[in-house]
C-alpha cells in the first residue's frame, strides 16, 4: 500500500498542472471567436464568463485521456530517471505489479469522464447554444434604431421609420441582405414583425407587402420579385460563427432523448448515423482514460531520456495518433461509410493494441532509445 501511494502521489500533481494547461490552452483558443461578440456585438462579462462555463464540459470529455497519459508517463520517467524502478525490480517488484495504483487512478478520471460526457457535456452545449441565442435576441431588441441604417447582424443592414419594441413591428422596412456570397437582397416592404423561435434558435422577421431586388454580386444579372408576406431567418450562425441553428445537434442531446429521436430517424440517413455515433462516444471516449494510464506506465518506465519535457513529447504524440483516428472515424461514420457502432470503437481498439505492444516491450526490458539524451 506505501507504493501505491507513492506512485499515486506521483502522479496526482501532474494530472492537475496538466489539466489546468489544457483547458486554458482550449479556452484561449475559443476566446478568439469569444471576444469578437464582446468588441462588435457588446455581450457583457457576465455572459463571457458562462459561455466559458459552458464550454467547459465539452473541453474536459476530450482532455481527460490525454492529461491522464501525460501524468503517467511522466510520474513513471521521474521514477525511471532516478533509478526507482530499477531499485524496485531488484526488490521483486515487477512492473505488472506497479500497474493497480495506475488502473485505479485511470478508472476514477474514467468514471469522472462518464458522468461529464453523459450529463455535464449536453447540458453545456445546449446551455452555450442558449445563450448564444438569447444573445441574437438582445441584439434584435437594441441593435434596430428608427430612422438609422444599422447592421444589428454580420451583414445584414436595416432602416425603420418606426419601430415599436414591445411588439416588435417595424414600419417603413428596407433591408440590405449581403450573407448569401452569390447574390444581394434588398427587401422593401411596408411592415415587418419580429418572431422569435427559440425552440429552433431562429429570429424570423416576417415582413408585409413588399419587394425583394436581387441582384448578382458582379452585377450580371437582376430581378424583382414582389410578395404579399415573406420570412427572413435569422439564425445563430449569424450571430457567431460556426454555430448552426434549427433544430438541436446531436451533442446537445441526453442519453434518453438520442435514444428517443434514433426511433424516429430511419437508419442510413446521416443524422441518424451522427446520433448513433454521439450516443456511442459517450462511453468509448471515457473509456480511453482507461488505455492511456497502463499505456503510460509502459512509456514512463523504458523512455531513456531526461527531464519532463521527453515524457510530455512522447504523450503528446501518442494521443495525436488517437486524435487523428477519432476524428477520421467520425467523419466516416457521420457521412454512412461505416457503421457507427463498428467505427466508434476503433480509437479504442488502437489504443488496446498499442498498449498490449507497450506492455510487452516494457515487461521485456526492451527500452526506448529514440528519444534518448546525448548526456
Amino acid at each position: 500500500m506505501t507504493l501505491y501511494r507513492y506512485i499515486i502521489n506521483e502522479i496526482w500533481p501532474t494530472f492537475l498542472a496538466s489539466l489546468f494547461v489544457f483547458i486554458f490552452i482550449m479556452v484561449a483558443a475559443r476566446m478568439l471567436s469569444i471576444t469578437e461578440l464582446i468588441v462588435t456585438r457588446g455581450v457583457r462579462v457576465t455572459q463571457v464568463i458562462g459561455m466559458v462555463v459552458y464550454l467547459l464540459p465539452d473541453i474536459l470529455t476530450f482532455a481527460l485521456p490525454a492529461v491522464t497519459l501525460m501524468s503517467v508517463v511522466v510520474a513513471f520517467l521521474r521514477l525511471s530517471v532516478d533509478s526507482e524502478i530499477i531499485a524496485l525490480k531488484s526488490s521483486g517488484i515487477s512492473l505488472y505489479q506497479m500497474l493497480p495504483p495506475v488502473v485505479a487512478f485511470s478508472l476514477l478520471v474514467f468514471f469522472l469522464g462518464l458522468v461529464i460526457s453523459i450529463f455535464a457535456a449536453p447540458w453545456g452545449n445546449r446551455a452555450f447554444k442558449d445563450l448564444i441565442f438569447k444573445i441574437a435576441e438582445t441584439r434584435a431588441d437594441i441593435g434596430i434604431k428608427e430612422r438609422v441604417f444599422c447592421e444589428p447582424f454580420d451583414n445584414l443592414v436595416l432602416y425603420v421609420n418606426n419601430f415599436s419594441r414591445r411588439e416588435r413591428v417595424l414600419k417603413g422596412v428596407f433591408v440590405v441582405d449581403r450573407r448569401d456570397k452569390d447574390v444581394t437582397n434588398t427587401i422593401v416592404a411596408e411592415e415587418g414583425r419580429i418572431i422569435m423561435r427559440p425552440d429552433e434558435r431562429i429570429i424570423t422577421i416576417y415582413f408585409v407587402k413588399g419587394t425583394i431586388f436581387v441582384v448578382d454580386k458582379n452585377l450580371s444579372a437582376a430581378r424583382t420579385i414582389k410578395f404579399n408576406t415573406y420570412g427572413l431567418n435569422i439564425g445563430l450562425k449569424d450571430v457567431m460563427a460556426n454555430l448552426k441553428s434549427r433544430r438541436k445537434a446531436p451533442h446537445e442531446l441526453s442519453i434518453g432523448h438520442l435514444i428517443e429521436q434514433l426511433k424516429t430517424v430511419p437508419k442510413g440517413e446521416m443524422r441518424y448515423n451522427r446520433m448513433m455515433r454521439e450516443l456511442l462516444e459517450k462511453g468509448s471516449i471515457p473509456l480511453a482514460v482507461l488505455f492511456m494510464g497502463i499505456i503510460g506506465v509502459a512509456l514512463g518506465a523504458q523512455i531513456r531520456a531526461r527531464g519532463r519535457s521527453a515524457g510530455i513529447g512522447v504523450s503528446l504524440a501518442v494521443f495525436s495518433a488517437y486524435y487523428i483516428c477519432l476524428m477520421v472515424m467520425r467523419s466516416i461514420c457521420s457521412s454512412g461509410g461505416m457503421s457507427p457502432v463498428i467505427g466508434v470503437w476503433i480509437p479504442d481498439v488502437f489504443l488496446i493494441i498499442s498498449m498490449i505492444y507497450f506492455l510487452r516491450r516494457a515487461s521485456n526490458e526492451r527500452p526506448f532509445n529514440f528519444l534518448a539524451s546525448s548526456s
